[in-house]
């Protein structure tokens, strides 16, 4: 089949820096306050199903601010399609243990970063995780790994492509909440983003009805191991085609012909020339709408010395009754 022409990510967009909301000293407080009572009286593992029924009933008192900026969001997320939250807590008063440096990194034991990430997310909807990436771990780690520098994936190192998150899945996340533990000390990494709907405008009518007919195939992710298997031919551009989604992984699907690849290298221009680069700071939660927004992240250098980036990844679908049958004994999981 045919490929599509490799490209490298420039940090000469002119996307607009995604809607902010920093949290007040006395907002942070009181989430440092709600992840204490939650760590007091949850499980003692995150992924015990029990977890989720605390950090769910501790979310609704959540500080105003950040419901009423979520609730917003999930209505409407706006031209960019991501939310950014300042200044959320990420540790009590014990130091920050090491940049974890392991393939397949989770957290497993709560603490008040993935409490508060996990909490934020189950406003938006119902979290989830799959089988077969990283072992269904509900909150997982995004690290550089030693020895995965040129992964597509977020173990690597190297420029991470634009990308829907698990484009190829049919139950893939509707939202995507990164959680910044520790930043990057080179400066280097930033978190890409573009939204299909400041893209659209830049692309030919023809164009559009190119990507919006089945002419493409995607392929798993290197994080769902050796899944090995690619989608049905389906388009790019899906639903109204005035504010249509957008499904598409720019290291992973392949055009199925030389129009289709045009059209395909067309709206990764448009994309580009819209996108926001942002190097996520401590107690950074940027939550990206999976279905209107891509994104990636520049290259980087790792010094795997304990001091690498280190974010905390969380998925949220909407509909829970859509993937039912893919979750067994209806847990977060989907096979």
């Amino acid at each position: 089949m045919p490929r599509t022409r490799e490209h490298t990510l420039t940090l000469s967009a002119t996307g607009t820096t995604p809607d902010a909301v920093t949290l007040t000293d006395a907002e942070r407080d009181g989430l440092s306050a709600l992840a204490a009572e939650v760590l007091e009286s949850t499980p003692a593992l995150i992924d015990d199903p029990a977890w989720l029924d605390t950090v769910r009933d501790a979310s609704a008192m959540l500080p105003r601010t950040v419901l009423t900026a979520l609730r917003r969001f999930r209505h409407d997320a706006g031209p960019d399609a991501v939310l950014l939250l300042r200044n959320v807590p990420v540790v009590a008063n014990d130091p920050l243990p090491e940049t974890p440096a392991v393939a397949g990194s989770v957290e497993r034991v709560p603490a008040v970063a993935s409490a508060l990430v996990t909490a934020a997310m189950l406003q938006l909807g119902e979290v989830i995780a799959y089988r077969s990436e990283k072992t269904g771990a509900l909150v997982q780690n995004v690290v550089p790994v030693p020895g995965s520098e040129n992964s597509q994936s977020n173990a690597g190192s190297v420029l991470l492509e634009l990308h829907v998150e698990n484009a190829f899945h049919d139950n893939k996340p509707d939202y995507v909440g990164l959680l910044c533990v520790r930043e990057d000390p080179t400066g280097d990494a930033k978190l890409c983003t573009s939204s299909i709907r400041r893209a659209l405008p830049l692309l030919s009518g023809h164009t559009v009805s190119v990507l919006a007919a089945p002419r493409f195939l995607t392929e798993p992710p290197p994080s769902f191991g050796d899944l090995n298997s690619v989608t049905p031919a389906h388009p790019i551009l899906v639903g109204d085609p005035e504010d249509p989604n957008i499904l598409v992984d720019f290291a992973a699907t392949h055009p199925l012909d030389d129009e289709a690849a045009d059209a395909m290298g067309e709206l990764r221009e448009a994309l580009m020339r819209t996108m926001s680069a942002l190097a996520l700071r401590v107690g950074d939660l940027a939550v990206v709408d999976n279905r209107l927004a891509v994104h990636g992240r520049t290259s980087f250098t790792p010094r795997y010395d304990g001091q690498d980036r280190w974010l905390h990844r969380v998925y949220a679908h909407l509909d829970h009754r859509r993937s039912r049958v893919d979750r067994k004994g209806g847990g977060a999981v989907l096979n």
